[in-house]
């Protein structure tokens, strides 16, 4: 069998699970060759499958997300580590990158509240070479997989993250102020229908925010008024139906709010300013 006729095959299977079976394919086999996609295209084809590639397809068929499997995934044309248990950073989010560097694109000090993988942080910091950053999360494997990250991007000296829980309170106190604060807080209402690959492996204390998925909302937005500088912008991931019930929480903290659109149009982000 060459590469060909197997991706061929495991995009048949993934078909099942997956709504871009060829691309993982292709991804799962350029990763086992330790090569691009492009040079598996272009010249491998031809040759023999490496013997673990049937093991990750049954992999990605028990729905565990390609990201998980390959431990890394691209944002803002950045590759990030990733481990189990992180949240998968998605091209959605990229959203609030755009609208951050709009909206202050002098900032030189940059807050990311449940930083994660530190994907928003550092996708930031990669276009402001002249700002500094710090990622807060409650998640030890999150501060790691940040701290990681951080060094994997040679950003070490400009950026730091810090295990921080937001719902203790006074939390705030030891931080200062900011020009520009980031967030892709938990917004998921209990009990939603999720795909299988999101539900079974992603963090749900990542995903999900009570009953309405507006409890992080409530918590983050009063805070913003003593964490910002006065000049200084805020922006927030939210859900897609979400923008007119956050939009009233952020006007009750005191906050305006400006709504941007993902690629698709739809309601993406939320952009608070005192």
């Amino acid at each position: 069998m060459t590469v060909a006729a197997a991706l061929r095959h495991a995009a048949a299977q993934l078909a099942a699970v997956s709504d871009t079976p060829r691309l993982d394919a292709e991804l799962l086999m350029a990763h086992l060759l330790g090569i691009t996609r492009t040079e598996l295209l272009l010249r491998r084809i031809g040759d023999a499958p490496p013997p673990d590639f049937a093991a990750l397809i049954e992999q990605r068929l028990a729905h565990m997300p390609v990201a998980y499997i390959l431990r890394s995934q691209e944002f803002w044309g950045l590759n990030f580590g990733i481990a189990p248990g992180v949240l998968i950073p998605r091209s959605d989010s990229e959203t609030v990158v755009r609208a951050a560097l709009a909206a202050r694109p002098d900032a030189r000090r940059v807050l990311d509240l449940g930083t994660g993988s530190g994907a928003l942080l550092l996708a930031v910091l990669s276009e402001l070479p002249d700002a500094t950053g710090l990622g807060i999360d409650a998640s030890s494997l999150a501060w790691l997989t940040a701290a990681a990250n951080i060094e994997r991007l040679d950003l070490t000296g400009r950026a730091q993250v810090l295990r921080h829980d937001w719902t203790v309170p006074g939390w705030t106190d030891p931080l200062g102020r900011f020009d520009l604060i980031l967030a892709n807080p938990p917004y998921v209402e209990a009990g939603a229908a999720l795909d299988p690959q999101v539900r079974d492996y992603e963090p749900h204390e990542a995903l999900f925010a009570g009953a309405d998925g507006l409890d992080a909302y409530r918590l983050l937005l009063p805070t913003l008024p003593a964490l910002l500088e006065p000049e200084g912008v805020a922006v927030f991931e939210i859900g897609s139906t979400q923008a007119e019930a956050v939009t009233a929480l952020a006007e009750v903290a005191g906050l305006s709010a400006t709504l941007h659109h993902d690629l698709g149009g739809r309601p993406r982000a939320l952009e608070f300013k005192n």
